[in-house]
């Protein structure tokens, strides 16, 4: 998969002076900091050198937004716009998780988003971000300092990023970028004051890995 996604970086990048156009979708460990330009997203087009348009919304979900949800971002598909991007990033999921089932007895909802045979609402929507011809990064999650309102939600979201990294795997295209892997639960300096979200050092670290996994 980071074949696919270095040669159509390249290729944009050759052919064209213009700098590569990155969307950016998701919930709140996407958004956190971004109107200070220091979110995930921002990181990784510095980085890049891209132009990042970051979509995501705190508190986003896949299912049952309302109307008036959906049309203020917070259906992650509604935070798709069409338009001449070079690259897709996109995370979420969590929020479905704790506001259908609390957190506890989850396996309809996790079936809902992914069941274990990649099919559902998250791999039809990636399909159709697929269908754009843009590149898609899933950034999976990562085990936070604390749950607080999160508690029960771990081996669920364990094993959705799981079947998204499975997905991905099945899928030209479509690549799966585990935070996980730089996000230390102990070092507290990751971490924003509630203990879930990344701190300017954590999003940091995140948003430098997804960069090197990009250009690599």
């Amino acid at each position: 998969m980071y074949r696919c996604l270095i040669l159509f970086w390249c290729l944009a990048s050759a052919v064209s002076a213009d700098p590569v156009r990155v969307l950016a979708i998701g919930d709140s460990v996407m958004a956190w900091h971004k109107w200070t330009g220091r979110d995930i997203p921002s990181v990784m087009g510095d980085l890049l050198d891209a132009q990042v348009d970051n979509g995501a919304v705190a508190g986003a979900r896949f299912s049952n937004a309302s109307a008036l949800g959906r049309a203020a971002g917070f259906d992650v598909r509604a935070q798709f716009r069409t338009g001449a991007w070079d690259m897709i990033l996109i995370n979420g999921g969590a929020n479905d998780l704790l506001n259908d089932c609390r957190c506890q007895a989850c396996d309809p909802v996790l079936d809902g988003l992914i069941a274990s045979d990649l099919t559902g609402e998250v791999p039809d929507f990636l399909a159709r971000l697929l269908r754009t011809g843009a590149p898609v990064i899933w950034m999976g999650y990562y085990a936070s300092a604390r749950s607080g309102q999160f508690t029960g939600c771990r081996p669920y979201l364990v094993e959705y990023d799981a079947r998204l990294a499975r997905l991905a795997a099945e899928n030209t295209g479509l690549t799966f970028v585990d935070s996980e892997d730089v996000m230390d639960p102990n070092d507290r300096s990751l971490f924003a004051f509630d203990g879930i979200h990344p701190s300017p050092s954590g999003a940091r670290r995140i948003g430098t890995y997804l960069a090197q996994s990009a250009a690599r």
